[in-house]
């Protein structure tokens, strides 16, 4: 083990299966996401919460708590520690006692998901990995694109042809190979599979390797740790392929552990659009797996994600946290998007505002109470959407 990190192992939390941290890993043969895990117990003899004060405000901040074994291997664009910003105005409105916005779109590359494409890029410029591929619906395109352009490493990004113009536009600019496809992320993922042994490409899809999901769970850190280790009543996210709010949920079980938080969790809401809402399906039919979602429709790329490989870990991570799952029209994102914009004064990607559609909801419904504390998430920013925005208005 480096003295940097204390990952021990790579395990799958549907069979049991163990792997060490110097294979190079996709899914496990029983076809489950593979997790990292830590030796927590030394962790917490050698990390303290009042360490954290003094470090750099990224996602590396956790470095211990994070897979990569050689720091020579790094390759960061100061992604993560984005704001905690109070919405005062909307929280008034809605009337709940405190309302958060976790804004993702101050990232490097102005979307959440550079720190899962951070952590994944590292640790495959450690492993040897000189060419990587990935199916995207958009911001995870240009954010390998970023990383892997610092890192040397050859990206090749297979999008729906109708994925927004500025995600096409940026992956082009950091040096990827763009494939344009006529069909949904899942048709983009399954090029990848059928060719990637024959291109000699590492297949950095979502929960479909180990790393990205290790980025993503900084998010579950940051809030405990900007919240003064308390953790919100309620937090609500736009899931798609889902890899933050397990990871979100893996991070609240590691900071128990480690003696950083106790035992109260938040209630998890996962919020899809009403075009593809598959999660939301099997959570309210009582299942443990969730089918395909045909005829997918939305104006919200990150949820455009009809069948997502983790939707056992999604729907686990619901239940237990007692939390719900709601979808939202494309119409009322993009209603909500200025709404947001006059209020806060901060850009929404429509991804975002079907938080602020779901809160809505929620506490009309009385779901969410008014004294409660709640976080949601604007996952990228609105400026990536301009062409989305601007037929909406259009065609008003």
């Amino acid at each position: 083990m480096s003295a940097n990190s204390f990952a021990q192992e790579i395990v799958c939390p549907r069979c049991g299966n163990r792997f060490p941290l110097s294979q190079l890993l996709n899914l496990c043969a029983c076809g489950s996401p593979l997790l990292v895990r830590y030796d927590l117990k030394k962790a917490a003899t050698a990390l303290s919460k009042v360490a954290l004060q003094r470090r750099v405000p990224t996602i590396w901040r956790y470095r211990e708590l994070l897979p990569l074994q050689d720091d020579a291997n790094l390759i960061s664009l100061g992604e993560g520690f984005t704001p905690l910003i109070e919405a005062k105005t909307l929280a008034r409105e809605l009337g709940v006692q405190r309302l958060w916005i976790k804004d993702e779109a101050q990232n490097p590359t102005c979307s959440f998901k550079d720190r899962g494409l951070s952590l994944a890029v590292s640790r495959a410029k450690e492993l040897g990995v000189k060419k990587a591929a990935i199916p995207s619906a958009g911001n995870a395109g240009g954010s390998l694109s970023a990383y892997a352009a610092r890192a040397g490493i050859e990206a090749h990004v297979f999008m729906p042809k109708d994925t927004p113009l500025a995600n096409q536009i940026e992956a082009r600019q950091y040096g990827a190979r763009l494939t344009l496809v006529d069909g949904l992320i899942t048709d983009c993922g399954k090029i990848i599979a059928e060719r990637k042994a024959a291109e000699g490409w590492f297949d950095v899809s979502t929960l479909k390797e180990p790393y990205r999901v290790e980025g993503k769970k900084t998010m579950g850190y940051e809030i405990a740790e900007q919240l003064n280790w308390k953790l919100p009543d309620v937090i609500i996210y736009p899931t798609g392929g889902g890899t933050g709010l397990i990871g979100m949920w893996k991070a609240f079980n590691e900071m128990e552990e480690l003696g950083w938080i106790g035992t109260k969790r938040p209630r998890m809401v996962s919020v899809q659009a009403s075009g593809c809402a598959p999660i939301v399906k099997a959570f309210n039919e009582g299942k443990e797996t969730a089918e395909p979602w045909s005829q997918t429709a939305t104006v919200a790329a990150g949820l455009r994600v009809p069948q997502a490989v983790a939707d056992f870990l999604m729907l686990r991570t619901l239940r237990e946290s007692n939390g719900t799952a709601l979808s939202v029209s494309d119409q009322e994102m993009l209603v909500e998007i200025p709404h947001i914009g006059q209020a806060e004064g901060i850009f929404f990607c429509p991804e975002g505002a079907a938080c602020v559609v779901a809160l809505r909801r929620l506490t009309e419904q009385r779901w969410i109470k008014t004294t409660d504390e709640v976080v949601v998430f604007n996952t990228a920013s609105g400026l990536k959407y301009l062409d989305v925005i601007r037929n909406n208005l259009v065609n008003k």
